[in-house]
């Protein structure tokens, strides 16, 4: 497809002798089509050229005026301000969009990241806990990145890093030494395991010497004690079965359920190379990376008073490991911000592993905000959680009540329901920007009303519906461009012709809330033109290209939708 703003910077390149690709990335587009489609701002040279944007706005446009009377891609350009905005031709933009939607199954695809590997650490829940909607986060937003790196042609890893290793784990065992013929576990592993944690968190906050035992638990896991080990693997392939469930309901997948425990005979090789650096220190006993010259006040913790391994020690196992195994070019932590002081350490500490630099610069942590009650907090020690597997099943009984209201005669409703209902829990996870907080709010996420993604959904259907009206989806060579240059269609067509530079922004950020955006513009679009339009019509040509339109941007709704994790029902 023709790249329309590289055909500009091409044009203002041979006038300003500026290179092309600087060029392209200052072009714009406006927020008013009034304006053109797309701007160049004039402001960027002022001060290179020492004159004001509007008389260099003037000065290229008599330089390019030739080249734009040529180009059969752009129909004028005009002056406002310091601005030159440029009007696409709207039958060139028609033809490109539409011979696009018809050589790809794929919309979108492409090999921009072919060769480069990304590898993306994401969803993470804790062994033996609840998963709860704190963890739904990370899992749809990892899951969102994975698929989109992936469809434009990077070798994208998973990576489902449990936590299954640490201090809570000695807290566990110690409780279920105590207490353990007290609670079935096989039968309701996280619940039951969840009530000794509580309970053993409890009485360590009560008896120092409980406590210092479960550290003690611990450090026998981590020397392969029998016992210990037996119990932990117990408590982690119990909480696996649990967990998959909810994996299958949001149809999760992982390439690597290599957790925090898979590093346990790597982190002495990290120790050892950074006893080498002679950066490691001690301190009260411990072992630790003073990051003050790095303008971290709180030391990194390598190895605590007792000799045991800390988060950290695993992380700096983990990239080492994956740098190896994987090459990677990116590596993403996809974690709430609460854990912003401790990617930052890591980063500082993993560059004295002997890392290539490009290693250490592809370590990204995608931080995001807390899913919090209106009470404040979840907490698993406190008991106050929401359990995923219980929101989605809740979200799929409310779909199920509005489809027996709205349409009872529907078939295959069990599965419907499941598309909308969780579709519903996904889209509202990804709808915006995921650094926010998002206070969780039943009636808000099961709101099927407004900008959600139900509303996706019920548009694509409505694309659907007018496809098998019709009978027919015309050949796209058949289609006359002339008949789609309304309003309505072009701003459908502006969309689509999109799709591909809005996956893109979507890595550079790392924000899939820009996707979740785009979709909500481009169903409100589709709206309007059926609003607006008669698609089945008298005259054949007009019909036939009405027709294709639909079917574009139904496919491309589709697309979008599934990049996000969001299933489409055909019917609703």
């Amino acid at each position: 497809m023709k790249n329309f703003k590289q055909i500009i910077a091409s044009i203002i390149a041979k006038a300003t002798n500026i290179k092309e690709q600087e060029l392209t990335d200052y072009i714009e587009k406006p927020k008013d089509t009034k304006n053109g489609d797309y701007a160049f701002p004039c402001f960027r040279l002022a001060k290179e050229l020492k004159k004001a944007p509007p008389v260099i706005a003037n000065e290229i446009k008599e330089k390019i005026e030739k080249d734009i009377e040529q180009a059969k891609e752009i129909d004028k350009v005009e002056i406002a301000g310091g601005y030159l905005n440029f009007y696409i031709n709207k039958e060139t933009l028609v033809t490109e969009v539409l011979n696009e939607i018809a050589k790809s199954e794929e919309y979108g695809k492409s090999d921009i990241g072919n060769g480069k590997n990304i590898v993306i650490d994401y969803s993470a829940p804790n062994i033996a806990k609840p998963f709860h909607i704190g963890h739904l986060r990370s899992t749809v937003i990892g899951g969102a990145l994975y698929k989109i790196y992936k469809i434009l042609g990077y070798n994208v890893i998973g990576i489902n890093h449990l936590g299954d290793y640490g201090t809570q784990f000695g807290k566990l065992i110690e409780g279920y030494k105590l207490w353990g013929n007290e609670y079935d576990i096989e039968k309701d592993p996280i619940n039951e395991l969840t009530k000794i944690y509580i309970r053993i968190n409890n009485l360590c906050k009560e008896d120092e010497n409980v406590l210092n035992a479960c550290r003690d638990n611990f450090k026998k896991l981590e020397n392969g004690d029998k016992y210990c080990t037996e119990l932990w693997e117990k408590f982690r392939n119990l909480s696996l079965q649990e967990f998959k469930k909810v994996y299958d309901l949001l149809e999760s997948k992982f390439d690597s359920w290599n957790g925090e425990a898979f590093y346990s005979d790597k982190m002495p090789e990290v120790i050892e190379i950074l006893e080498k650096t002679g950066k490691l220190q001690e301190s009260q006993g411990a072992k630790i990376i003073n990051l003050e010259e790095q303008g971290i006040d709180t030391p990194c913790i390598i190895e605590k008073s007792n000799g045991s391994t800390t988060y950290a020690t695993r992380d700096l196992a983990a990239i080492l490991y994956r740098s190896r195994k994987y090459d990677f070019d990116k590596a993403l932590y996809v974690t709430s911000y609460e854990q912003i002081l401790h990617f930052k350490q890591i980063f500082e500490v993993a560059k004295l592993l002997g890392l290539k630099e490009k290693y250490i610069k592809g370590l990204e942590h995608v931080s995001f905000g807390m899913v919090l009650l209106p009470t404040g907090k979840m907490s698993t020690r406190e008991g106050n959680v929401i359990k995923l597997q219980d929101l989605l099943n809740e979200a799929i009984q409310r779909a199920k009540e509005i489809i027996e209201q709205k349409n009872p005669n529907l078939e295959n409703k069990e599965e419907i329901a499941k598309q909308v209902g969780i579709g519903a829990v996904i889209f509202n996870d990804l709808a915006n920007s995921r650094v926010k907080d998002e206070i969780f709010d039943w009636d808000t996420i099961l709101n099927f009303q407004g900008e959600t993604g139900p509303y996706i959904q019920y548009t694509y259907v409505r694309t659907k519906s007018v496809l098998k009206k019709a009978g027919y989806i015309p050949k796209e060579k058949d289609i006359k461009p002339d008949k789609l240059v309304d309003e309505y269609s072009l701003q459908i067509l502006k969309l689509i012709y999109d799709f591909q530079e809005i996956l893109i922004q979507v890595t550079e950020k790392n924000e899939p809330s820009i996707l979740s955006r785009y979709l909500i513009e481009l169903a409100k679009a589709y709206s309007s033109f059926y609003n607006e339009n008669r698609i089945i019509c008298e005259d054949k040509q007009l019909q036939d290209a009405r027709i294709y339109l639909t079917y574009a941007a139904g496919k491309v709704l589709k697309s979008g939708a599934n990049l996000l994790g969001i299933n489409m029902p055909n019917e609703m």
